[in-house]
C-alpha cells in the first residue's frame, strides 16, 4: 500500500489525499477555495464562491428521493499549520507527508490536516458518487474556521435551501455532537523598555520543547503542559533571585493550540551561570514528576547562543512580564453541571510573542455559558492591566445550545443502532463548532456534528484512526439514504 489514496473507503482516502497536496492554512486559503470551487465545477455540479471564499456545491436529489428535506454537509477548509521547530516545511508550498503505522494515518512532523479534511474529503465523496440515494445536497466549505471562524461569520442568509446541516468537523466516531462551547479571543501588550546588557554577562538561550500540546478545546481536560507557562518557572527566578537579563521570549504558534515549544534568550552575570544551570535541571525534574502521564518527553535545554546580546528588557518590565505570564490561568477553569464529564469554560493562554515592538500575550478562552467566559475574561485582563499592559478582546461568539428533540439527532440515532448494533451517544463539545455561528444566520436549520476518530488535532502528534473512517462513511451514506420527509 504505497500511499493513503489506496485506504478503504477509497472515495474519502483519495479526496483527502487530494487535501494533503494542496496547501490550507488558515487564512491563506486561496489554493484550497480555488481546488473546492473546481471540483464542484468539473462534476458538472452548480457551484457558488462567496465574498469570503466560501463553496457551496449543490446536487440534486436522486430518484424517488425529491420530497427529502434538504441537507447541507459542512465542513472547514482550512488546517492549523503546526510543526516541530527541526522540522522544514513551508505550509504555504509544501505538501503534507503522511504516513501509515498501523491503524492511524500521521504526518511527518507536521499537523496532519484530518481536522476538517475527512469531513470535507466524505462531502466530495458524496457530490461525486452515483450510487448513494440521497434528497438535496449542499455542501457547504466554509474558510478560516480555525483563527477565527471567518467564513462561517460572513456567510449570507438566503445562499443555502436545505433544512439540515450535518458537521463534519467532530472527532470521535459513535458520538453525535448536539452543542459547542463559545469562545472569545483576548490580546495583551507590554511596551517592554529597552536597556544595555551590562558588561562581564555571557549570553544564552533556553528553550522548553517536547511538550504533547494539542488542541486548545478538546484537550484542555488533558491538564498538559503548557510550554510557555514552563519556560516562565525557569526565566522567573532567574531574573528574580540572580539578576538575569531578559532578552527575547516566545511560544507558542495558534490560538487554539497548547503550546509545545518555547524559547527565551537571557544574559546572566558569569558567576551566576551555575545556579541558572541548576534552576533549570531542578526545574526539568519537577516537570518529569507533574506531567509524567502526560509529557513525558518534555525536555529544556541551557545553551550559550551564537552571539552576545548587546540590549535586554529593563527589570522592570521582565519582571511585568513573567510575572503575568505565570499569573494567567491557562487550563480548565470550570467543570459543566448540566454535562458531567464536560469542560464549561477554560482557557489557553498560547502565543507569547514579540510583534510591532512589543511584546503580545495570546489567550483563547472558551466556554459553554456566555457569563462565565465574560467573567474570566474580566479576571485575566486584571491580571494583565494590573502588570501594565494593555488588552482587548475581540472575536465572541456564542456556542450552540443542545435541542435534544432535534428530528435529525432521532434519525441518526436510529440508523446507528440498525447499523452497528449500539446506541451512538450524545455529546457536547468544549470546543468551537461553526454550528452555534451558523445557526444564527439560519436559525431554522436542524443541525448535528459528527466525524471520524482523531487524535491530538492541532499538533504534530495528530493523526486520523483509519477503521473509524469506514464506519464514518456507512453511517453518512445511512443517514441520507433515510432523510426526513419534507412536510
Amino acid at each position: 500500500m504505497s500511499t493513503i489514496a489506496d485506504l478503504s473507503p477509497k472515495c474519502i482516502w483519495k479526496n483527502f489525499y487530494d487535501l494533503t497536496q494542496c496547501p490550507r492554512p488558515s487564512r491563506k486559503e486561496e489554493k484550497i477555495v480555488e481546488f473546492a470551487y473546481n471540483f464542484g465545477k468539473k462534476l458538472g455540479l452548480e457551484t457558488i464562491k462567496d465574498e469570503a471564499g466560501n463553496v457551496i456545491i449543490r446536487k440534486p436529489a436522486t430518484k424517488g428521493m425529491e420530497d427529502r428535506k434538504g441537507i447541507i454537509l459542512q465542513g472547514h477548509l482550512d488546517m492549523v499549520p503546526q510543526k516541530n521547530s527541526d522540522v522544514e516545511f513551508d505550509f504555504e508550498k509544501d505538501p503534507i507527508k503522511t504516513r501509515i503505522e498501523g491503524d492511524w494515518v500521521w504526518a511527518t512532523g507536521t499537523t496532519l490536516g484530518a481536522d476538517n479534511g475527512l469531513g470535507v474529503a466524505a462531502a466530495m465523496a458524496v457530490l461525486e458518487s452515483d450510487d448513494i440515494k440521497h434528497g438535496p445536497i449542499e455542501a457547504l466549505f466554509t474558510t478560516t474556521e480555525e483563527t477565527g471562524m471567518v467564513g462561517a461569520r460572513a456567510l449570507k442568509p438566503g445562499l443555502l435551501k436545505g433544512e439540515i446541516l450535518i458537521n463534519l468537523d467532530s472527532e470521535t466516531e459513535g458520538e453525535l455532537y448536539v452543542g459547542c462551547a463559545g469562545g472569545l479571543d483576548m490580546e495583551a501588550y507590554f511596551n517592554c523598555a529597552a536597556a544595555p546588557v551590562p558588561a562581564g554577562y555571557e549570553t544564552f538561550n533556553i528553550a522548553a520543547k517536547g511538550f504533547v500540546g494539542g488542541h486548545s478545546g478538546m484537550d484542555i481536560i488533558l491538564y498538559r503542559a503548557n510550554a510557555i507557562k514552563v519556560l516562565t518557572r525557569a526565566l522567573l527566578p532567574m531574573v528574580e533571585k540572580l539578576g538575569a537579563k531578559l532578552v527575547d521570549i516566545e511560544g507558542g504558534t495558534a490560538r487554539n493550540a497548547i503550546p509545545r515549544e518555547a524559547f527565551a534568550t537571557v544574559a546572566l552575570k558569569k558567576e551566576s551561570v551555575g545556579e541558572a544551570e541548576k534552576i533549570v535541571a531542578t526545574l526539568l525534574a519537577n516537570i518529569k514528576n507533574e506531567y509524567a502521564a502526560t509529557d513525558k518527553d518534555a525536555d529544556i535545554v541551557m545553551t550559550p547562543a551564537a552571539a552576545p546580546a548587546a540590549e535586554a528588557m529593563d527589570d522592570k518590565s521582565a519582571l511585568s512580564l513573567l510575572r503575568a505570564l505565570l499569573a494567567c490561568p491557562s487550563s480548565v477553569a470550570r467543570m459543566s453541571d448540566s454535562m458531567p464529564g464536560m469542560v464549561e469554560t477554560s482557557n489557553n493562554m498560547a502565543i507569547v510573542a514579540k510583534e510591532n515592538g512589543k511584546m503580545v500575550v495570546k489567550c483563547m478562552l472558551r466556554s459553554s455559558v456566555d457569563s462565565a467566559k465574560d467573567l474570566l475574561a474580566e479576571e485575566i485582563r486584571a491580571i494583565f492591566e494590573m502588570a501594565g499592559a494593555e488588552c482587548q478582546s475581540f472575536g465572541g461568539y456564542s456556542g450552540w445550545q443542545p435541542n435534544m428533540e432535534s428530528p435529525i439527532l432521532k434519525s441518526m440515532l436510529e440508523v446507528y443502532k440498525n447499523l452497528f448494533g449500539v446506541e451512538a451517544e450524545i455529546k457536547a463539545i468544549h470546543a468551537g463548532l461553526e454550528c452555534g455561528i451558523l445557526g444564527g444566520v439560519y436559525p431554522n436549520w436542524d443541525m448535528i456534528s459528527c466525524g471520524p476518530t482523531l487524535l491530538s488535532p492541532h499538533s504534530p502528534n495528530e493523526r486520523a484512526y483509519i477503521p473509524s473512517v469506514e464506519k464514518f462513511w456507512k453511517f453518512l451514506k445511512a443517514t441520507l439514504e433515510n432523510a426526513p420527509k419534507a412536510e
